[in-house]
């Protein structure tokens, strides 16, 4: 063996080992996102999972004024038969804000994602897509907003 080979095993070794460590399995009372971090695993428990079904997945604003600041709540429900974890709302641009219930959502339940578009500095044809991550399957979900935005002059 080389040297930078014998200095990289006891790394290797070390990382390995935090990652079997760390594994978190057998925790009573904490909700598992397996499904979030890997989707791969719902395979072996298809049967059991989060199924987040929207009422609609865009939405059109029409015209704005520019510097308008306007919100949408996206409703939906886990039609799945656990409970429903959003781990984050992000969006393509900060302009859009998407906030989200952090609890668990029970099978059968609803809630939503109140999403909120500040016009401020844009002008025409405008479209933000926010990414949903959830234990569900697939874990991501897009929600899109769109609208035209003029400015004063063109009211």
């Amino acid at each position: 063996m080389n040297r930078q080979m014998i200095l990289i095993l006891p790394v290797l070794a070390l990382a390995m080992g935090l990652l079997v460590s760390c594994g978190g399995h057998g925790h009573k009372g904490h909700l598992s996102t397996d499904l979030v971090t890997n989707p791969k695993s719902a395979t072996e428990n298809s049967d059991k999972q989060a199924v987040i079904k929207f009422d609609k997945e865009e939405h059109d604003f029409g015209t704005l004024l520019q510097g308008e600041v306007v919100s949408y709540s996206f409703r939906f429900t886990n039609t799945g038969n656990v409970p429903l974890i959003i781990s984050q709302v992000t969006s393509t641009c900060g302009c859009t804000v998407g906030d989200y219930p952090r609890e668990p959502i029970a099978p059968g339940k609803s809630g939503s994602i109140k999403a909120t578009y500040n016009s401020s500095g844009h002008h025409g044809f405008q479209s933000r897509t926010l990414t949903v991550m959830s234990n569900t399957i697939p874990a991501k979900t897009s929600l899109v907003m769109k609208g035209k935005v003029k400015t004063p002059d063109q009211y």
